[in-house]
């Protein structure tokens, strides 16, 4: 088990958590797919889910992988979740890894990129994918967040940043 905050936990399937009504505890299989709360990318996205208001927020986790940030959201009591991937399998696992967390199937949409064409903005934005994609989807995933809304961007390396940043920087700036 890993804590991250006050009360978020990331148990595997395997391990019963304690009976704390307090915490919100994900059960995770990740199976074939990213993301166990044990990589430094992850965890810090996990940090920021904890230790900052998502309630009734609505979600998109691009690059949704295990499907641990997009099931970490909803349990910390967000509102929605659009869970998207390119891997068939992290789909597959965000699907099986919501429905291990008795997850609402109406609160957590899981697909391809296109699930998002022509969705409503959103108010929280989770992208762990690498600095490349994060650059190129730069003004689609900016397009994707409503105004005031928060774009958590995880994956990158220090040496990248900067060109991370500076793609992103013209949607932050007016």
């Amino acid at each position: 088990p890993m804590q991250f905050g006050r009360r978020t936990w990331i148990y595997p399937s395997t391990s019963e958590p304690p009976d704390d009504t307090e915490a919100a505890i994900v059960r995770l299989d990740p199976g074939l797919a990213f993301g166990t709360g044990t990589h430094p990318t992850t965890a810090l996205c996990l940090e920021w889910l904890a230790t900052h208001a998502v309630a009734q927020r609505d979600v998109i986790d691009y690059g949704c992988g295990s499907g641990i940030l997009g099931v970490a959201a909803l349990l910390l009591g967000a509102a929605r979740v659009r869970a998207v991937d390119i891997d068939p399998q992290a789909l597959t696992a965000t699907h099986d890894n919501a429905g291990r967390n008795g997850i609402d199937p109406a609160r957590l949409l899981v697909g391809k990129p296109a699930l998002l064409a022509g969705a409503e903005a959103a108010d929280l934005l989770l992208a762990n994918i690498l600095a490349g994609p994060l650059i190129e989807l730069a003004p689609r995933l900016a397009a994707l967040l409503a105004p005031g809304g928060n774009a958590i961007l995880s994956g990158v390396l220090a040496t990248q940043a900067d060109a991370v940043c500076a793609a992103w920087l013209p949607w932050f700036t007016h």
